[in-house]
């Protein structure tokens, strides 16, 4: 039986999954994300008072629980650990009846300080980004020569704490495709599902081209000719990895092809951002002003149907009609949403 609570867009797709960015700061600056040379230390990064407050948060997820169905709540950033006493809201948001499942998308660095008091809090899951194990690729990536033991020390720590951890490799042509064979073997090896995510036209600071897109099924190849790979049907409907299993295991690696094999047909996520903006693509131009009406006294029934009307409202299709033109449009930088 279809819920009452649920909303659904043009097309037909529900909301389950809130994305929410808490902070739109990074200690690091990986080049695909946020190149050094424009977000430099002059960078005019958010002031505490134009940030969503943890009520603000709490109040925005309960309502998208509570009334439009969402199940899933992730936190995002920027580095989501950078942002002052996050298990206060972790907590907060864990206890939200309704809420099935949270999560957290980091690079890592601040884990091993934070990662039992996250699950002491209600944290489930950490995807941890991770795209080369050379700390001369790594460290040129992420743009602060960060070396590759920090990150490990950090998904080590998340899976010491019970945190079910899963890595996350940006592969772009010409930059760390070498790496996918070694970053699958190691991380099968370690237990850890690895997901590869093609190189995106998130933002327009990246200088993106197509031609820097290492294709979902060129990384298929690299990997099968080596360990035999077999598809694997979704964990669940809008789902955003293609999941293929080590042929005579139960190992596997997830695909995120939004750009070679999209997959908008099924999206049923928002992204809230750190500044209040909610968001109803990944690439989206412009967001919807949540913050001045959730400051504004607005009661949660006319909350509820704002949001509602943005969600049914929506039409977007970007990866599927992704063009030459579209990808030079301005869009909302990675940074302000999280992925």
């Amino acid at each position: 039986m279809t819920s009452e609570k649920t909303v659904y867009d043009y097309f037909n797709r529900p909301l389950r999954d809130l994305r929410i960015s808490v902070t739109d700061k990074c200690n690091f600056r990986c080049t695909y994300c946020m190149p050094a040379e424009i977000f430099g230390p002059d960078y005019p990064f958010l002031k505490r008072d134009e940030l969503l407050s943890f009520e603000e948060i709490e109040r925005l997820t309960r309502i998208s629980v509570n009334s439009l169905g969402v199940k899933k709540i992730r936190i995002t950033g920027g580095e989501p650990l950078m942002r002052r006493s996050l298990p206060e809201l972790i907590e907060k948001l864990n206890n939200i009846k309704g809420v099935e499942d949270i999560a957290m998308t980091t690079n890592g660095s601040l884990l091993p300080k934070y990662a039992k008091e996250l699950k002491a809090a209600g944290l489930e899951r950490v995807s941890i980004s991770l795209d080369s194990l050379k700390d001369e690729i790594f460290g040129k990536i992420n743009g602060r020569g960060v070396t590759v033991k920090t990150v490990l020390d950090g998904i080590d720590a998340a899976s010491e704490a019970g945190l079910k951890v899963k890595i996350n490799m940006v592969v772009k042509r010409g930059m760390n495709d070498s790496e996918i064979l070694p970053m699958a073997r190691f991380f099968r090896e370690k237990g850890h599902i690895l997901r590869f995510i093609e190189y995106m036209d998130v933002g327009n600071t990246n200088e993106w081209k197509l031609d820097d897109v290492y294709p979902k099924k060129k990384i298929v190849e690299d990997i099968h000719q080596v360990m035999a790979l077999e598809p694997v049907d979704p964990n669940y409907t809008g789902e955003v990895a293609s999941r293929y299993r080590y042929v005579g295991s139960n190992d596997e690696i997830g695909v995120i092809s939004s750009v070679s094999d999209a997959f908008c047909s099924s999206c049923n996520r928002a992204r809230l951002s750190a500044s209040g903006m909610l968001y109803t693509c990944l690439f989206a131009s412009k967001g919807h002003d949540i913050k001045s009406p959730l400051r504004g006294n607005l009661t949660d029934d006319q909350l509820t149907t704002l949001l509602s009307d943005i969600w049914n409202g929506r039409r977007d299709r970007y990866s599927e009609e992704r063009s030459t033109a579209s990808t030079t449009r301005k869009k909302i930088e990675m940074s302000h949403i999280g992925g």
